[in-house]
């Protein structure tokens, strides 16, 4: 279990028009949340 307060590694992923964003480029300049969601109709 991750413990309250960690902070998240850096990571790259693709937006909506497949450009590649960066988390550290947005460190201190934007506002940025992690949400973990499950799949849609897995069974839990």
């Amino acid at each position: 279990m991750i413990e309250l307060g960690t902070k998240a590694p850096f990571f790259t992923l693709q937006d909506h028009l497949g450009r590649s964003i960066a988390s550290e480029d947005l460190v201190g300049k934007r506002h940025l949340l992690l949400l973990f969601y499950p799949l849609d109709f897995t069974p839990t």
